[in-house]
């Protein structure tokens, strides 16, 4: 009998009732500046450190953890205000790209992994621009990246900010009640992330974590924190990223993409293959946003057969 497991948080109690048997993994956890960090740590071998975007959280790596853990030590995070971790106030914990590089870095460093033992990147959505900042960080503890759905960059020349993003990034009379009251975000990505169906149970497990208003605050701030102009708080951060990211073409890279994305569009495809024509690359042509979901057997193999080579 799989175990339930169960947290309350912002005295909402969440669960993984209805959908344990597809998350049975051990919970740990972190305690970051008065907030606990809820992570997946499973697996012997070389690490791999997945992070993910919004609205997700480790549950959407579950298909690689169960298909990598066997020969790796996969690390699969929760950002705070996501998934298991705690979900603070925003007058208690800053939301923004600083503070969830700063996150991973607390984290890396907490889990003993050798020093002269290289980390391989799995990213998806904002887990990209967390990744890459981590990153410059620490370009000696980098081993391999598999990008996938994300960037790395400002928008491309030819793209703007989607109308949906746009509302909640600058109207707040729509924001908070669509996102924190309605949860209009995570529950519009069911159906506009993957290119196919999801079950119930995946649905459930994708939308737990955000339960409530105050359970909800992550998905409003990660919107927020889009950088579009300099005058947004991350910006100089980007930018940075954005400027150093051909540092990494001494990286080896996978790129596996999905290509019907509302967000991260075919835009931002052309543009990692002009930034890093040289690198393997796989366009889904029948996955959306949520690659993990459309083709999880595909890219486990693939990624398995990368990280291993």
């Amino acid at each position: 009998m799989e175990k339930v497991k169960t947290r309350v948080i912002n005295g909402k109690e969440t669960t993984t009732r209805g959908f344990e048997n597809l998350y049975p993994f051990e919970s740990h956890f972190l305690n970051i500046d008065g907030h606990e960090m809820h992570y997946i740590d499973e697996g012997r071998g070389r690490p791999v450190l997945m992070l993910h975007g919004n609205p997700t959280w480790s549950f959407y790596f579950r298909h690689l953890v169960n298909g990598l853990s066997g020969e790796f030590r996969t690390i699969v995070p929760d950002h705070i205000g996501c998934g298991f971790s705690d979900k603070p106030g925003i007058r208690s914990y800053d939301y923004t790209l600083k503070n969830r590089v700063n996150d991973i870095e607390v984290l890396v460093n907490h889990l003993n992994i050798n020093p002269n033992e290289k980390i391989s990147l799995v990213l998806h959505d904002w887990g990209g621009m967390i990744g890459f900042a981590w990153a410059l960080r620490n370009m000696d503890r980098v081993d391999k990246i598999v990008i996938t759905n994300t960037a790395g960059f400002f928008l491309p020349k030819d793209t703007k900010l989607p109308v949906r993003l746009s509302l909640i990034k600058y109207f707040r009379m729509f924001a908070i009640p669509a996102v924190l009251g309605f949860n209009i975000f995570s529950r519009a990505a069911l159906y506009m992330a993957p290119y196919r169906s999801l079950s119930k149970a995946v649905k459930q497990g994708l939308i737990a974590p955000y339960n409530s208003w105050k359970n909800r605050i992550a998905l409003l701030r990660f919107v927020q924190d889009i950088p579009v102009t300099p005058n947004d708080r991350s910006h100089r951060l980007v930018k940075h990223v954005d400027d150093n990211l051909h540092l990494f073409n001494e990286k080896e890279m996978l790129i596996l993409w999905g290509m019907h994305d509302f967000v991260f569009n075919l835009s931002f495809f052309e543009e990692w293959k002009r930034r890093f024509p040289r690198v393997p690359m796989r366009l889904f042509e029948t996955a959306g946003h949520y690659l993990f979901e459309d083709k999880p057997r595909e890219t486990t193999l693939l990624i398995r057969e990368f990280l291993g080579s």
